[in-house]
């Protein structure tokens, strides 16, 4: 293979500085929902975030796009599903990472710890620490799709006053 050469100037196109990313605390349907408050930060691609306005910090998600994931103890994602593979690292502290038609099923991520969601499955993660998290999520695909939920989430949102329009993006 010939080696591409990058300028410097385009490299730092290509950099994400975690002190100046973006987050958004209304990323998803579910992120009023008591319990699935979170922060979301796309680095490296749009995943599958409902929020339009949340621009990744590197736009070309070539193959994959990487997320990152703020949470206080307890908080986390309802159970959803996605047509790709999402792959959890845990950052800081720990992470439960469950999954299930009722999320019946969990395991506990530690600290660099890593684990990879076949597509279709439903899944939900939670902060399962004592203090503030940090997960990464890695979603398939340089086009992620969007995020299927479950009835229960859908009609918990409702209440909340969230619900998305028929291209998947949330309406607040």
């Amino acid at each position: 293979m010939k080696t591409i050469h990058v300028a410097k100037a385009d490299m730092l196109k290509r950099t994400a500085r975690f002190t100046e990313l973006r987050s958004s605390s209304r990323a998803f349907i579910d992120s009023k929902i008591p319990g699935h408050e979170r922060e979301i930060f796309n680095v490296i691609g749009r995943g599958v975030t409902e929020d339009t306005t949340l621009n990744p910090a590197i736009t070309d998600a070539r193959d994959f796009n990487l997320t990152y994931i703020r949470a206080e103890p307890g908080k986390g994602a309802a159970l959803h599903a996605h047509t790709t593979v999402e792959v959890f690292v845990a950052l800081s502290g720990e992470w439960a990472i469950y999954w299930g038609d009722d999320g019946e099923q969990e395991i506990i991520l530690q600290q660099w710890d890593t684990v990879s969601v076949p597509p279709g499955v439903m899944r939900g993660f939670r902060n399962a620490g004592k203090e503030s998290g940090l997960l990464m999520a890695i979603l398939g695909g340089t086009d992620a799709g969007h995020v299927s939920w479950t009835p229960k989430v859908l009609d918990q949102a409702r209440a909340t006053g969230l619900k998305l329009d028929d291209h998947g993006n949330l309406i607040q």
